[in-house]
């Protein structure tokens, strides 16, 4: 795993084998932050990885200038490795070991962007009830997006009033504005 841009550009990161992860590829990952870009000024914003697993996405964040950044997991290990590569790296990640169920029903912040990366073996139920927290809690700012790297397997496309969806061989990014919701 690598950092694609911006003041750690190049770095590559190793991740122990023991980490129950599948990071976003370095394709998925370009294309996702292109589209970023072109919406957000990532210095300006705040930004929840929920499921963050090997901190992979939330480096990119990181070294790209996203100043308010929160990085969430479940496992203890992932996360003892986001911060020990944070502090290495000198990158401004804060990180919480917590269930996203019950982060997601206790979080009283507002996010410009929610980057769920769940386990893709998660049912378009388990997908459905992250949008529905997220909504319910009202966690998404009014300029918000919800980004979604889910299987191809799973279509959200039926659930939503403005989807944009993009896949990449078997993995799809779907974007969910907070109207949308």
């Amino acid at each position: 795993m690598r950092i694609i841009s911006g003041i750690k550009k190049s770095i590559i990161i190793k991740a122990p084998k023991n980490l129950p992860v599948r990071p976003t590829t370095d394709k998925v990952k370009e294309s996702l932050f292109n589209i970023i870009l072109n919406k957000f000024n990532l210095n300006e914003i705040s930004v929840l990885d929920l499921f963050s697993g090997t901190g992979n996405v939330s480096y990119e964040f990181a070294s790209r200038g996203c100043l308010n950044l929160l990085s969430i997991d479940n496992n203890h290990n992932c996360i003892k490795f986001i911060n020990k590569t944070a502090s290495k790296l000198e990158l401004n990640i804060k990180t919480k070991k917590i269930d996203y169920k019950v982060f997601l029903k206790k979080n009283k912040k507002k996010f410009d962007i929610i980057f769920a990366d769940p386990p893709y073996d998660f049912t378009i139920r388990q997908y459905l009830e992250i949008t529905e927290l997220i909504k319910e809690n009202e966690i998404l700012s009014d300029i918000g997006e919800l980004i979604i790297e889910h299987s191809s397997n799973i279509n959200l496309s039926d659930n939503f009033k403005n989807i944009d969806e993009r896949k990449y061989g078997s993995s799809v990014l779907s974007f969910i504005k907070k109207a949308s919701l």
